[in-house]
């Protein structure tokens, strides 16, 4: 056996000597993995619905009444900015689209608060996606709409043909989609622009957004769209994008209380582990001096306390992670979307081990000034 097949088997020793001790290790890395995967899975999933019509949309510009503070937060803009912006070279495509906040009146009269996303069917900006059930097609008649699976309940819905009330008209449900979630928990409505300017009661002559297609640059088409269309603002895709993440997952604290969340459950990971591992050494300073009496370098020492922590790492990363993939499951069917991609398990991971390695830096100090003379006293 060489040496580093004896330190390894050491630090299994010194492990596992103690199970009390090691359940306590194990439990306090869990319980950081677990924090630290769903908070910051929770983050990942805030992004995404914050801004998922926008980022499922293949406009490559947005125009948008002055000052809007997201997409959800739109105002009506004369349709007449569309003919001007079709004038502009580059522009290929301007339709209309419609966001807006609407009551959704229950089968019990109650009423809940939707969001209706009108699109123009024909050049397909903005149409729902993961369809499930229904055709997109069948819009084209009045007062029909799209809602997602997972807001059926909330909406009083069970199939399609259900007929039920949107401010205070006919609303009829066509098809479903799955997955569509809404960061403000007012679900998606989808709709045709037409049904839209009905339900929101606006003049045919005005529309919320105008999206645009272009033939070639978009930075370009952008700034020829600002010079020659008045009294509007224009948004690249990523810009608007970018924008309504920053208002509903910064602006409102969502994200920021996701991360300190995850923050919190790293530093709880470094106290646990660092105390535990550091109370192992301490029980063994005898055993590591006598190995320094044998000749036994620091490095030597170094390679046992930092193998502890890399199989108290693997470990409780095995047994953290399979517990937040369970609880992403747990909600896959639900409202709130989390999110734990293979790459971010990955880094996930090697959160995992510097945490550990980090919290033995104590136990290290101690060991490698232990006097190899105590071992000889009484």
């Amino acid at each position: 056996m060489n040496s580093v097949q004896y330190m390894t088997l050491i630090a299994w020793k010194n492990l596992f000597h103690d199970k009390v001790r090691l359940v306590v290790t194990l439990t306090g890395i869990v319980f950081a993995l677990v924090l630290i995967s769903v908070q910051f899975g929770m983050f990942l999933g805030f992004l995404d619905t914050s801004a998922n019509i926008i980022a499922h949309n293949d406009a490559d510009l947005w125009i948008t009444a002055p000052g809007i503070p997201h997409v959800n937060g739109g105002s009506p803009i004369l349709e007449k900015k569309r003919w001007q912006a079709l004038q502009v070279q580059g522009v290929e495509t301007v339709v209309g689209y419609s966001v807006f906040f609407l009551n959704w009146k229950l089968p019990n009269g109650a009423f809940e608060t939707c969001q209706i996303v009108g699109f123009d069917l024909d050049a397909g900006l903005g149409a729902p996606w993961d369809v499930v059930e229904g055709d997109v097609s069948a819009l084209r008649a009045e007062d029909t709409v799209f809602i997602d699976v997972l807001y059926k309940r909330k909406l009083g819905v069970e199939k399609i043909g259900d007929a039920l009330e949107l401010n205070g008209k006919r609303v009829r449900v066509a098809g479903f989609t799955k997955g569509i979630r809404s960061f403000t928990t007012a679900p998606y409505v989808f709709t045709s622009l037409k049904n839209s300017q009905t339900y929101i009661r606006m003049r045919p002559d005005e529309t919320i957004f105008l999206l645009v297609k272009t033939t070639g640059d978009v930075v370009s088409a952008q700034k020829a769209l600002r010079e020659v269309v008045p009294g509007v603002e224009v948004f690249t895709k990523r810009e608007m994008l970018d924008r309504t993440q920053a208002y509903w997952v910064f602006g409102t604290g969502a994200g920021t209380t996701t991360l300190m969340g995850a923050v919190l459950g790293l530093l709880v990971g470094i106290v646990v582990v660092a105390q535990t591992i550091y109370a192992a050494t301490i029980d063994h300073l005898k055993e590591f001096g006598t190995l320094k009496a044998m000749g036994a370098t620091n490095g030597m020492i170094y390679r046992v306390i930092l193998t502890q922590a890399g199989l108290a790492a693997v470990m409780g990363y095995a047994l953290g992670i399979s517990i937040a993939l369970v609880v992403v499951n747990a909600t896959a069917e639900t409202d709130l979307l989390i999110k734990l991609p293979p790459e971010i398990a990955a880094g996930v991971f090697g959160m995992t081990l510097a945490m550990c390695m980090s919290a033995s830096l104590l136990s290290i100090r101690k060991a490698t000034t232990i006097d190899p003379a105590m071992v000889f006293r009484g």
